[in-house]
């Protein structure tokens, strides 16, 4: 027999996602505790939980019609807080401590442009687009932590990087959302499963195939900026 959407089951697997979504936190604080115990391989697997959580969450999400079952429990906002935390917090952290921002005040005022963009960007009610684009650079600091770890970029070339990334979550380019973007969206859901297994792989075996494994990555990089800029622009270019 079917069951309704009155039993009891419903609110409770509404809640089991949601629980699911927060457990991102708890990441976000183990991968803290790893920086400050100079666990850095650590911390990145940690990171590559979250991403799998976050990439899986929303399905879940809607799969169980999460805002029907649980109406007074506000999903998004849950999921913004959780995003903060792994994607912005704990990476930038996870580099300020690890010494790859420089020393002294500089490191520190340098790991608060990220933060301080990034909140502005969380804040914004059209940061992310009806038709399911990021609007300006969505605050993939656990990527860049990742790449600056793996290739352990100088502190100069982070702080490039650091400040471009920074000024570009105000450039309002339509940036690809992996998961549910139309356009091209089996290419980019598979060359992004293909990209968690490199990562993946990357940390496993780092002095045999790593530094190969790690260029090869970039290529989906490569592709995911390249596809949001065509976006970008082609959707101008059709605008009325």
């Amino acid at each position: 027999m079917q069951r309704s959407s009155s039993t009891p089951a419903w609110p409770i697997s509404a809640a089991a996602v949601h629980l699911y979504t927060a457990s991102g936190v708890v990441l976000a604080f183990l991968i803290v505790l790893a920086a400050f115990q100079g666990n850095t391989t650590q911390a990145l697997w940690l990171g590559l939980l979250a991403l799998i959580i976050d990439s899986t969450d929303g399905t879940l999400a809607r799969r169980f019609r999460v805002s029907e079952r649980l109406p007074s429990f506000d999903g998004r906002r849950l999921d913004d807080i959780v995003d903060y935390l792994t994607y912005v917090f704990a990476p930038v952290l996870l580099l300020w401590s690890r010494g790859y921002l420089g020393t002294g005040p500089s490191s520190t005022i340098l790991a608060a442009l990220p933060l301080l963009a990034s909140s502005y960007q969380f804040c914004r009610v059209d940061a992310k687009t009806d038709d399911h684009f990021f609007l300006g650079f969505p605050s993939y600091w656990n990527v860049v932590a990742f790449y600056v770890i793996v290739f352990n970029a100088a502190p100069t070339t982070v702080s490039v990087i650091l400040v471009v990334c920074s000024l570009l979550v105000f450039v309002p380019i339509r940036y690809v959302y992996p998961s549910r973007t139309v356009d091209f969206r089996r290419l980019t859901i598979a060359l992004t499963l293909a990209w968690l297994v490199s990562y993946a792989l990357i940390l496993l075996v780092p002095a045999t195939f790593g530094p190969i494994l790690s260029a090869v990555s970039l290529l989906y990089l490569v592709y995911y900026f390249g596809l949001s800029l065509y976006l970008t622009f082609n959707s101008r270019a059709s605008a009325p």
